[in-house]
């Protein structure tokens, strides 16, 4: 009986648990302190930078399509008549909507701002963080709809 392959597979499995009690991914909060260069405080002395900083989608600004079926809001206007026989112009005003459907491309703006408190996490054997998402509502919210 060869006990060898065992021993391997026991040594290879303490190395794994080793790793793993080591807590290879340090998480860490901090606040955004200037949006542009971007440098997010974590404590009172360290101060990382965009060179520092990975950033993800959730705190970018970033494009995504979405699928929309809607209609305008009821409006009264008229539209240009272009026919030969009364050689365009405008129609009379109407009360109408009109359809808003198909894909479209929609703007996220989720770039971090000044006062944003944020959750990193620091890559492993490196000085990089990646910014994983904000813990807190953005406050800066200018939105139409609000």
């Amino acid at each position: 009986m060869n006990l060898l392959p065992d021993a391997v597979d026991v040594v290879k499995k303490a190395a794994r648990e080793a790793v793993e009690a080591a807590g290879p991914v340090h998480l860490v909060f901090g606040t955004v302190i200037s949006a542009d260069p971007l440098k997010i405080q974590v404590d009172q002395k360290a101060i990382y930078t965009e060179k520092m900083l990975i950033l993800t989608r959730n705190v970018t600004d970033h494009y995504v399509d979405v699928t929309v079926s809607a209609q305008s809001v009821v409006i009264s206007h008229g539209h240009p008549v272009t026919d030969t026989y009364t050689g365009g112009g405008m129609a009379q005003d109407v009360n109408h909507n009109h359809p808003i459907r198909g894909t479209k491309k929609v703007k996220i703006n989720n770039a971090l701002v000044v006062g944003d408190q944020v959750l990193l996490a620091r890559v492993q054997g490196g000085k990089k963080y990646v910014v994983l998402d904000r813990i807190k509502p953005n406050p800066e919210l200018k939105g139409e709809w609000l």
